[in-house]
């Protein structure tokens, strides 16, 4: 699509430092019944996809930028729709996405903020329908939000890839052994592989992002074909969409759990919040 084809406004939010760029009016038609079915639509129309990319590759973007084109809702029910895109195509799920464009609905007046400061906002996804809750000082603005997701499970727990990484024990007088990946395969909207890093002597820190990200690349790849990566209602929501690293750092003095995580999902897209799809996963 060349860009002089099509005049596009923009507007982009950032969640936790993730960005999220919002097309309120894509100047494209995107077919469909549904959100899911506009989503493979659009992953099949070049025009479509090209704009995806126009917005989304540099330099009007960068190689983590990530956003959605608004569309009609599936039903009266929702607020309306979304289709979430990242530099690699169209995905079926986006937590920090929900999040902004809760922000979003209350800030373009799309949605009319609620008098007891909690705001629900409907959104229609590719893997079903949230719920973005927008809190309000008494001014009207945006303090927070929170997000109603698609219900989780745990698809599959301690699965063997073959991908292989250094187990060295934390200790000089371990001799370094070769061990399988083993993986959580579970479902947030998207399926993820959560990895114990800890079992691996990784700490999720800047300083090993290069490493993290080529083996979470492995560890998303190496169960493609594996039955269990297949949605079990719709093939459609099928494969690994990310692979997310956790240390685990005990437990807060309010009994909370303190972990700390990286997400590295698409082709080595790193996401720069927690994940929101994927931290409903967790």
């Amino acid at each position: 699509m060349s860009p002089e084809n099509h005049e596009v406004t923009t507007v982009d939010y950032h969640t936790a430092g993730e960005p999220f760029r919002i097309v309120a009016a894509p100047p494209i038609p995107i077919p469909g019944a549904s959100v899911a079915k506009k989503r493979m639509n659009a992953i099949s129309d070049e025009e479509i996809d090209g704009l995806r990319r126009l917005l989304c590759f540099e330099p009007r973007g960068h190689a983590d930028m990530y956003g959605g084109f608004i569309t009609e809702a599936d039903d009266e029910g929702a607020d309306f729709g979304v289709l979430f895109w990242h530099k690699d195509g169209f995905s079926t799920a986006c937590g920090h996405g929900t999040i902004a464009l809760g922000a979003w609905a209350l800030d373009s007046g799309r949605v009319a903020p609620d008098v007891s400061g909690v705001t629900a906002v409907v959104i229609d996804v590719p893997s079903g329908r949230v719920t973005a809750r927008v809190h309000t000082d008494p001014a009207g603005r945006v303090t927070s939000v929170d997000f109603i997701n698609v219900a989780c499970r745990l698809i599959a727990a301690g699965v063997k890839t073959d991908v292989e990484t250094v187990v060295d024990g934390g200790s000089p007088s371990v001799v370094p052994s070769r061990e399988p990946v083993v993986i959580d395969l579970v479902w947030g909207g998207a399926i993820y592989a959560c990895v114990d890093a800890d079992r691996y002597g990784l700490a999720v820190v800047p300083g090993n992002l290069t490493e993290l990200i080529a083996l979470g690349r492995q560890v998303k790849s190496a169960p493609a074909q594996h039955p269990l990566t297949r949605h079990h209602a719709d093939d459609r929501l099928s494969g690994v969409y990310g692979t997310i690293f956790v240390n685990r750092l005990g437990t807060l003095p309010t009994g909370e759990l303190h972990q700390r995580n990286v997400t590295v999902f698409a082709d080595g897209q790193v996401d720069r919040s927690p994940c929101g799809s994927g931290t409903a996963a967790r």
